[in-house]
This record gives C-alpha cells, sequence and structure tokens, in this order.
C-alpha cells in the first residue's frame, strides 16, 4: 500500500507573543497535504529558536528539558502515524493530532464500542428511544458475545481484523446455532452493520467489510384478521376481567388504528369535536413523530365510555406494560381460536379489514395511520379477497351491458 506524505515541523507562534518576550511553541502535522496544528504548552524566546530544525538554541536546563519534550512528543507523533497505518491502512493529521492530544481515545475492538453505543442509547430513553428498542440492542449484544468467545476463544474482537469471514461464520452461528428465523437473523445483522459504520465513523476502520454481504431477506408477512375471526373476537364471551380489558384494548385498535404506544399516550387532549359532531383523535405518533387523525367510529367510542368510570388520570386507558397484554393476548388466542395473535396485528386490520375492503381511500388511511409516506400504508393495507369481490361486483355494475359481440362470427370460436 503506498505510504502518505507525511511531515512534523516544530515553530513559534510569533502572533502570540507573551510581555516577557516569550512565544508560544506550536507543532504542524501534514499528512497528504492537510495540516492539523497543536500547542506544546510550552515558551521559547525567539532569538534562541533555530526555525531550520525545529529546536531551541543554548545549552541551559530550560533549552535543554524543551528540546527533550519536543523530541519525546515527534516521536510519539511518528509511533502513531506508522500504527494506525499499519492497522488500518490509512491516517489523516487530525488523526494523529486527536490522539497525541487524548482529544479522542479511539475504540479499537467491537464489543467495546458496541457498549459505548448501549450506553448512550440506554441515556435516551424516554426523550427519543424506547427501552424495548434497548432491550434489543443488549440482546444482539450477547449474542455477539457468546459467538466470538465460542468461535475465537476471546472476550472481545478488534474492530481492524473484521471481515466478511467474520461476517459469514456469525450469520452461520446465527442459523445454525441459534436456530434463528431469517427475520430475526436480519436485524441482528442490521445491528452489527450499525456498529460497523460508527467505527468508520470513528476512523478506526474505513473499507466497510459488509460491502460484499448479501443477506438473505425474508418474505415479510403483514397478518390481519380475517372477518370471520374478527367477528370471533367481538362476539366470544369473557368472564376474566383481565383478559377482557386487553380484549378491548385490542379491538379498540382494531378500529382506530393506534399502535400499543400511542394508545399508552391517549388522553383527552388528544380528542377534537368535528364540525359535525363527530369526535377525532388528533395525536402524534410516538414512533414517527407523525399526525394521526383518526374519526373515532362508534364502536371505538363505545369502548372510551366503557372505561371512562375506571380511569385514574387524564389518559383515556390506564394501559399496564406490554408483559401484561402478551400474556393475556395468549389466553385471547385459546378463547377465540384465532392463531399468532399479537398487538399489533390490530394496526393491520384496521387498515386492511375496517377501512381498505369497506371502501376507504388508501390515502385517507395513510392519513389516519400516521405514515410519512403511501409506501407505508400500502405494507399495511393489504388487497383481501372481499376487496376484489365488491370492486368487481361494481365494475360489472358498471359495464354490463357496455361492449357487445354480435359483430363476431356465428362460426367464431373463443
Amino acid at each position: 500500500m503506498k505510504r502518505s506524505t507525511f511531515n512534523i515541523l516544530f515553530y513559534l507562534n510569533t502572533s502570540k507573543k507573551k510581555k516577557t518576550g516569550l512565544c508560544p511553541v506550536m507543532g504542524r502535522i501534514t499528512v497528504d497535504g492537510c495540516i492539523a496544528q497543536f500547542s506544546l504548552k510550552a515558551d521559547a524566546n525567539p532569538n534562541n529558536w533555530d526555525a531550520k530544525n525545529g529546536r531551541v538554541k543554548g545549552k541551559s536546563r530550560e533549552h535543554i528539558e524543551l528540546n527533550r519534550k519536543i523530541e519525546q512528543t515527534e516521536q510519539s507523533i511518528r509511533k502513531i502515524y506508522a500504527e494506525t497505518v499499519d492497522t488500518i491502512g490509512y491516517v489523516t493529521a487530525e488523526q494523529i493530532k486527536n490522539e497525541l492530544t487524548g482529544v479522542v481515545a479511539k475504540t479499537e475492538t467491537l464489543l467495546k464500542l458496541f457498549t459505548e453505543h448501549n450506553a448512550e442509547y440506554e441515556k435516551r430513553i424516554g426523550i427519543d428511544r424506547s427501552s424495548s428498542s434497548y432491550n434489543k440492542y443488549t440482546n444482539v449484544y450477547k449474542h455477539l458475545s457468546k459467538f466470538i468467545k465460542s468461535k475465537y476463544g476471546l472476550d472481545d474482537y478488534p474492530l481492524q481484523h473484521l471481515d466478511m469471514s467474520f461476517i459469514n461464520s456469525y450469520d452461520f452461528y446465527l442459523r445454525v446455532d441459534a436456530k434463528f428465523t431469517l427475520h430475526t437473523i436480519l436485524g441482528h445483522i442490521i445491528v452489527l452493520k450499525k456498529m460497523i459504520t460508527r467505527a468508520m465513523h470513528q476512523g478506526t476502520i474505513l473499507r466497510d467489510p459488509f460491502s460484499e454481504y448479501v443477506p438473505e431477506k425474508p418474505v415479510r408477512r403483514y397478518p390481519h384478521l380475517s372477518c370471520e375471526e374478527l367477528d370471533r373476537l367481538i362476539n366470544t364471551p369473557i368472564e376474566v376481567k383481565n383478559i377482557c380489558f386487553v380484549r378491548d384494548m385490542f379491538l379498540f385498535s382494531c378500529f382506530t388504528g393506534l399502535a400499543y404506544s400511542d394508545m399508552c399516550n391517549l388522553s383527552e387532549n388528544h380528542l377534537r369535536k368535528t364540525v359535525d359532531g363527530k369526535v377525532r383523535i388528533d395525536i402524534y405518533r410516538q414512533k414517527t413523530g407523525v399526525e394521526s387523525n383518526v374519526i373515532i367510529l362508534d364502536f371505538a367510542e363505545r369502548i372510551i365510555e366503557k372505561y371512562r368510570p375506571k380511569r385514574k388520570s387524564d389518559k383515556i386507558f390506564n394501559m399496564p406494560n406490554i408483559s401484561f397484554i402478551w400474556y393475556n393476548i395468549r389466553k385471547i388466542e385459546q378463547l377465540c381460536s384465532i392463531k399468532h395473535l399479537h398487538f399489533h396485528m390490530a394496526r393491520h386490520t384496521f387498515a386492511t379489514q375496517v377501512c381498505l375492503t369497506n371502501g376507504v381511500p388508501i390515502e385517507t388511511i395513510s392519513k389516519m395511520m400516521g405514515h410519512s409516506s403511501i409506501q407505508s400504508t400500502q405494507i399495511y393495507a393489504e388487497i383481501t379477497g372481499q376487496k376484489i369481490g365488491k370492486d368487481m361486483k361494481k365494475l360489472a355494475g358498471r359495464i354490463k351491458g357496455k361492449y357487445a359481440i354480435n359483430h363476431l362470427p356465428t362460426d367464431h370460436k373463443i
């Protein structure tokens, strides 16, 4: 690999001459024409300065100590330069200066970098990050750590050694040893790629080892309740109070499209009266910050009124934690004979079964669901056989008698 052009110069900053007549000693690092300057935190008399050699002239104790400091600094700079070029193949003047002055202490290993990321992420929980997302990162860290230990016998792995072999081995571990699904594997790989991007931004590695990696992407399915399942969910008698409450929250989501986090935030401040007397929800989604506008249907309004006397604050519902929701959803599956039920399925059901199947335009659905683009809505709003049947029935009525075939010969075979 071709080495960078590299030079070190020590000089006096005569523009900042002090009252004592001394000037600050400065250092200048040049790599490929780019310059980074720093202070040596020492002063010298311009009359005693050897500009050609970048040293102070004289045999006094002060002069000898200053020259020794300059020489030690130069040796440190050359060492940083050589080690950086040897490990990552590329170096900048700013990188050398930062490492020399301690402004940036580069993280050299993968798990240490991951730990730093997670510590920063944790501080942002409740501000612009969620605890569930944080748990995802800690889980990926756990499996990555286990993989490095089992594959390489190490407690950590050097960032400079990351290559396609490492990534392919990790992919194999997730598939064979951990037995994860394609969807879960993709999630782990995406997080690893994010850590590598972080390492590239800090200058530890400069070439992306993922450049040739093509992950196998799963076919994503976005299930929703069928018309029969929705009816069964509504009409199945449920005696247990907690299960009934979770069923009602799920149904409220089915008829408003609100996600679990937005239902937790929903309060009286989000309800508006329209000019025709309807009640509308205006809420900014926690996930995206995009406003969602939904007219409350009669079914959803009855759920609000059912739990109004039980409120403990201005929040519409006393929403429990997600673990409580999941536990009771498993019970609902059994009682209502619905397989693979999860809370976010309600949002898909709103888009597909409640809205699209009943003729609501996808642009309107997008606004109600708080999507920033119509493409996001198209993921949720799956075309159903029922919708196709309704649309084709309308089409048949519109074109009935419009197209005649009496001009065809009698012996024409179709």
